[in-house]
């Protein structure tokens, strides 16, 4: 293996000119779609036969996932020309997105746990490539991997850590991180092990505003602290105690979360503070960083002014696990028929749709949900979501109606 293959991760320059020309044409050849951008050209409206499809204004590709994919690729081209037998590894998934992370497998990545055993960390060895993915990982896990001498390839979000940055600070003033967010998803952990970099800091995870307010309640007025542990067992910090850490607390978020959500969950823990310590003092009880991906409210935005003239469906087109993309879907949910698909094989037929269901998490079936007449059709997709993947929605739709794309962007 080559000297430069071995080099610390600050000097590899995977963004050379001759790695990114073959990346971003590699890139484009698999995820752009020429339909897409026409459509998007003319409106974001694309109707015949009685069929209209609107785009959401804002959809896909966030900046964060494009440089995540791009730098994965460009470690792939980069290590198959200085070294060939590099094996490279990728933390979890790149991006919540399936058939990414297939493509991913493809190119001879091998996919292993987010957080690693201790028996694959010693199966890495010196020189090994390790590809960090999109949501980060945890503290620890960087330094074993950093301990084994693996080459590390950082493809974390800058929105992600400007989170950390944040939650660093309360750590460092002794104030609680409260992480609005789902606990077990990557980012949060990644996030959550950043409150305890200087080893003193503490956090809990609150997932939505009735957790929030059984915390508010419990802050003010005390209760049952064995009840108050077993309700979020698994989302606080090692010796966490809600007697003794929740008496300045810090609010951050995933920031995939939905903004207003976020929003209320900071502006119930202010208020609480302000009560029980007066609004004086809050200075010392109470922080709050607004932490919400730009790319995740910019598509959040568009759907919510999609919805002021709302299509007579919603379509939802990203991998079942990706947060940003499951809130688009409440979104939608709350105003309008709404389908949550992966891709556009779950349209088996304008009689029947596969789609995934939030609330019992698995996929199921309705009948009858493409009504035929005049019909408009809303799509949109979260930030981990491919444009070829929402072309193939688009056309999928129309041949439901026996009509080619390609013929009708021709005319």
């Amino acid at each position: 293996m080559s000297k430069e293959a071995h080099a610390t991760p600050g000097k590899i320059n995977l963004r050379r000119p001759d790695v990114m020309e073959a990346v971003s044409a590699q890139v484009l050849s698999h995820y752009r779609s020429e339909i897409v951008e026409s459509i998007r050209a003319n409106g974001g409206v694309l109707a015949a036969g009685g069929l209209t499809v609107k785009l959401a204004k804002e959809f896909g590709f966030c900046y964060g996932v494009e440089r995540a994919i791009d730098l994965a690729y460009a470690a792939r081209k980069y290590f198959s020309d200085m070294a060939p037998n590099t094996p490279i590894y990728l933390l979890g998934e790149i991006i919540h997105n399936p058939e990414v992370n297939d493509q991913i497998r493809n190119m001879g990545i091998k996919i292993i746990a987010p957080k690693p055993t201790d028996e694959e960390v010693e199966q890495l060895e010196s020189g090994d490539v390790v590809i960090i993915p999109a949501f980060g990982t945890e503290v620890s896990t960087r330094k074993k991997i950093e301990a084994k001498g693996c080459v590390l390839v950082d493809t974390t979000c800058g929105d992600v850590m400007s989170v950390w940055k944040r939650v660093r600070q309360y750590s460092k003033e002794h104030v609680t991180s409260i992480i609005h967010g789902k606990a077990k998803h990557e980012e949060t952990k990644a996030t959550t092990s950043q409150a305890r970099a200087y080893g003193s800091g503490h956090y809990l995870v609150v997932y939505n505003l009735a957790e929030t307010d059984y915390v508010c309640h419990y802050i003010l007025h005390g209760g049952d602290k064995q009840e108050f542990l077993n309700k979020f067992d698994g989302a606080f910090s090692a010796g966490f105690d809600p007697d003794l850490h929740l008496q300045a607390v810090g609010v951050a978020n995933q920031t995939t979360m939905l903004r207003g959500e976020t929003e209320e969950v900071q502006r119930r823990f202010r208020a609480v503070m302000e009560k029980k310590y007066g609004a004086e003092n809050i200075g010392h009880h109470f922080r709050f960083f607004d932490t919400i991906c730009g790319a995740t409210q910019d598509r959040q935005d568009a759907l919510e002014k999609m919805l002021l003239d709302p299509p007579h469906l919603l379509i939802v087109v990203g991998g079942y696990n990706s947060s940003n993309t499951s809130h688009l879907a409440e979104m939608g949910e709350a105003k309008l028929p709404t389908y949550f698909i992966k891709n556009a094989t779950k349209m088996q037929s304008d009689k029947l749709i596969v789609h995934y269901n939030q609330h019992k998490k698995e996929e199921v079936e309705t009948r009858d949900w493409l009504p035929a007449g005049n019909l408009t059709v809303g799509i949109t997709a979260g930030a981990s979501c491919p444009n070829n993947l929402i072309e193939d929605t688009i056309r999928r739709l129309f041949e439901l109606r026996g009509i080619s794309v390609q013929e009708l962007l021709k005319k």
